[in-house]
């Protein structure tokens, strides 16, 4: 039960990491800029946030087995 905390909290970890590079991609941009870079922030973290997903529900059948 302990590891499958520890493994929920990392994706947790790694969710809120996802968040901060995209803020961190975006934040301070001038308008043309901000044009050009969002998208491919968007598209990065739609793309991180779905594999954190993916892996999250993997956790839930194993944590209901255990």
């Amino acid at each position: 039960m302990a590891g499958q905390r520890e493994a929920h909290e990392l994706l947790l970890i790694e969710e809120a990491d996802a968040w901060f590079e995209y803020l961190e991609a975006t934040r301070g941009q001038s308008v043309l800029r901000y044009k050009e870079v969002e998208p491919w922030a968007w598209a990065r973290l739609t793309q991180r946030l779905r594999a954190i997903k993916t892996r999250r529900a993997k956790l839930r059948p194993a944590a209901e087995a255990a």
